[in-house]
């Protein structure tokens, strides 16, 4: 058996008679969210062979199954990063599993750096759209014509506009743009900084990428949001660091919890 397979056989062991229709993945600082949901079960991300170890801080490394209203979801509560082992795919196990379970849709969430001066530390970014700065893909090696994946419509336009729905209907300040994804772990130089803004970015962050590209190789749309945590290099005098990711996105996580529970109520 493939290692999706017992993770299926391991979650249908913990909870029975269960189908996600939404899964989500919560970045840095953002799990407060999962405070007010109802939690049927959790399974330990070390329990589930191939899923990532959540080495970074603000990564509690669970998956969670609940309700949202009626709407049932599984939480991923941590993600791994490219630049922990230097695997792309690190996330593919987990992608896959969700769509395995039932997921008919995902949320990605993350923290980011602005590029743009309005959007402040504390607000929260649509991203329509990346641009891929490292030059790896989750896909290498991946076997049949199904790796040449259509990128055109990687954030599905129909759950991006649920999304701006849901802000409006909570009075939500909602910004919107291109994420552009570096490796890291290090921050980007401010001459990176002025050459993605060039190329149109408007957020820049270490994830999501390989798990859109992911989840498009899987069939399953999804919408992203970008908690922004601090201004990109040269754009400040505020010293980045991973410590000033948590604190604001821990600041913004109120915002982001009405923000989701209104998404997800209007996914039933």
């Amino acid at each position: 058996m493939s290692q999706v397979d017992d993770c299926i056989n391991i979650i249908n062991q913990n909870i029975d008679d269960f189908k996600p229709e939404v899964g989500l993945i919560l970045g840095s600082g953002l799990g407060q969210f999962c405070d007010n949901v109802e939690i049927k079960a959790s399974i330990d991300f070390n329990q589930l062979p191939g899923f990532p170890e959540a080495g970074v801080g603000g990564h509690a490394g669970r998956l969670l199954f609940g309700n949202v209203g009626k709407t049932n979801i599984v939480i991923m509560q941590g993600r791994a990063h490219y630049y922990e082992h230097g695997k792309a795919d690190v996330m593919a196990v987990a992608i896959q599993t969700l769509k395995a379970i039932g997921c008919n849709s995902l949320v990605l969430t993350n923290a980011a750096g602005s590029l743009v001066k309005e959007a402040s530390p504390g607000s929260v970014m649509l991203i329509t759209d990346h641009i891929n700065m490292t030059g790896v893909s989750p896909l290498f090696g991946a076997k049949s014509n199904k790796r040449f994946v259509d990128m055109s419509n990687a954030y599905d336009l129909s759950k991006s506009e649920s999304m701006r729905k849901a802000a409006k209907s909570k009075e939500i300040k909602l910004y919107e743009g291109v994420y552009a994804w570096f490796s890291g772990p290090q921050f980007e130089t401010p001459a990176e900084i002025k050459a993605v803004k060039i190329l149109g970015a408007h957020a820049v962050g270490m994830s999501t990428v390989p798990e859109v590209i992911l989840a498009r190789h899987q069939d399953l749309p999804l919408c992203a949001l970008s908690v922004i945590t601090n201004y990109a290099a040269g754009m400040s005098e505020t010293a980045l660091s991973h410590e000033q990711t948590i604190a604001f996105a821990s600041k913004a996580a109120d915002t982001v919890e009405h923000l989701l529970i209104s998404y997800l109520e209007g996914q039933s």
